[in-house]
Order: structure tokens, then sequence, then C-alpha cells
């Protein structure tokens, strides 16, 4: 079904922990790349996840971070604290600079793990399929859109699970965001791709930035689901009016904040009333900056709650 796609920051693991059981009665399956050399808060994402009843694949070989050039340290988390969790898998990251050899090694390395290939920029799709030969059926994919066109995922046709990742989320400037625009419909066609499930970077997007620079904007990004547009996801960016100095992100946070609210108290908003909501709620309240990382990290639970919501009807 869905399976968000995380880069493990801290916000990030938090978001997870506070849905995980959602995310378990869902059903819904996050994909984590851990990019922080710590690796407490995964260890801690991960027991919320199992003590709930969930899954999630943990990529053991990310391309950003601080686990770039060595994975081995995830690798021993999962085979010291993970490996007779069911619903822990080894998420095998497939890059450009990867060869045939190098793919099906590291999977039949991390065989007790339940590995899931992601392919993201491997180019030899054919020749992976070959080699696996008769082992196909038992493989588990996990499709990058903006890597794999429809000939390189039809190449894995026959494998136990085929998930397709889209991201929705166009990054800008801040200030340069329009008021909305279009998410994704993915949720609604992933079926036709001829897939199992599906996947967006939430309200982050694919690009992966290390750390922010001084924000000149704040703005809020929210999903929701357009019940006059066949359940399409479209996305709002509430942006501060103060866009010139990279001072007072207190202040900007309030501006848009209250764009956030008055649209809510239009009663035209669309947006699903989720526990992210009511707190964006009581922060206005309260007139309180939480501070940009717990921003984003409601606006992911929204989107997580969202969804949740729709597969729940």
């Amino acid at each position: 079904m869905y399976h968000p796609y995380f880069r493990g920051k801290q916000f990030e693991l938090i978001a997870i922990r506070e849905t995980a059981a959602l995310m378990a009665e869902s059903r819904f399956v996050p994909i984590i790349e851990p990019v922080r050399e710590a690796l407490k808060g995964l260890e801690r994402t991960l027991t919320a996840i199992c003590d709930a009843g969930g899954e999630a694949i943990v990529i053991i070989n990310p391309a950003h971070g601080d686990h770039a050039e060595d994975g081995v340290s995830i690798s021993t988390l999962l085979g010291n604290g993970f490996l007779d969790k069911d619903g822990i898998s080894a998420g095998i990251l497939l890059t450009h600079d990867m060869n045939v050899g190098e793919a099906v090694g590291c999977h039949s390395q991390h065989q007790a793990h339940r590995p899931v290939f992601i392919h993201a920029g491997f180019t030899e799709a054919k020749a992976l399929a070959e080699a696996l030969g008769s082992d196909l059926p038992e493989t588990r994919h996990v499709f990058f859109e903006r890597h794999c066109h429809k000939l390189y995922r039809k190449h894995l046709k026959g494998s136990k699970m085929r998930v397709l990742l889209r991201d929705g989320f166009e990054r800008r400037r801040n200030a340069d965001y329009p008021p909305v625009e279009l998410f994704s419909d993915l949720h609604l066609t992933f079926e036709e791709e001829d897939m199992d499930g599906f996947g967006d970077f939430l309200i982050v997007g694919d690009d992966y930035i290390e750390g922010g620079g001084p924000a000149y904007a704040v703005a809020i990004h929210l999903t929701f689901l357009d019940p006059g547009k066949d359940e399409v996801m479209y996305i709002y960016h509430f942006v501060s009016t103060t866009r010139d100095t990279p001072t007072d992100p207190g202040g900007k946070f309030a501006q848009a904040l209250a764009k956030l609210i008055a649209q809510l108290d239009s009663g035209t908003s669309k947006l699903f009333s989720s526990t992210a909501i009511a707190e964006f709620r009581e922060l206005h309240e309260k007139g309180h900056f939480p501070g940009l990382g717990q921003v984003k990290k409601l606006s992911m639970r929204h989107h997580i709650e969202t969804l949740v919501d729709f597969f729940s009807k």
C-alpha cells in the first residue's frame, strides 16, 4: 500500500514514532534512509514501529548523509536488535554507480533481513532480472519514478511486490511557492501503473538538503484531497507576508499560520481535520512558535493522517 519515504532526520523520525500506530493499522510501510551518524533515534523509531505491530524498510547503504560512505553500523543495528522482528526489512538502494553483481551480492548478504531493492538511478533492470532468475518471484522492489520508466519496471514484473515512488513536492524558495498546486494522483492510479503500492516524499521532496539557510520566508505545506476533482491530492503553501529579511522566524510563522487558520475558518479548505491541524490551531491560539522542525513534523503527520482517512473509507 502506502510507502512514505523519510530521510531520517530528527523530526522525520519523531513524525514516524507519533504515527506508528496509525500506519500499522493502515498497513502503511515507511521507508527510512538514515542520514545521521547517531542511530539511537532510528532505534527508538523502529522499536515504536515493532511495538505497534507495523512494518518498515531501512536502507542499509544510504546515498546521503553521514552513512553515505559506509552503512555497516546500520546493518549492525538491524542484525543486533531487529533480526527477529518480521516487520523490519533491509532496503538496498540501487544507484547509478552500482553493477548487477554488487546488487545481487548485497541482496544475498542481507537475506536474513528480508531485503527490498530500492531502484534510484540503477540502469540494469533487465540484467538484474536475469541474474535473479528463478528467485525473481520472491523479490520486492521499490522504484523512484523519476529514475525508472515503464520499460525499466516491466523487466521486474512477476516479483513479489512492486511499489512506485512519486515526488509530488516541487522544491522552491519559500517565497516562490504558489498558494496551491497539484501534488499527486498516484494514490488513485497506482494499480493502473501495475503496481502493488505507491509512495511519496511527503511535504519534503526527494531533493536532499543537509541544512536550511536563513528563513527569509516561512511556509507551511499541507496536503488535501479534493472531492470535486476525483480525490486528487493538492498542496497548500501558506507563506509568510514578510519575505525580505532573515530575521524573526517566529513572526513569519505567525503570518503563515494566520493564513492557514483563515483558510480553515472559511469552511472551504478541504483539509482533513487531523490531529496536526488541531495542534496548528492550538499554536495559533497561544501565539507560540515551536520551531521550524516541529512545523515540518506537523505537516508530515497531517499528510499521513489524510491518507489514513482516505484508505479507511
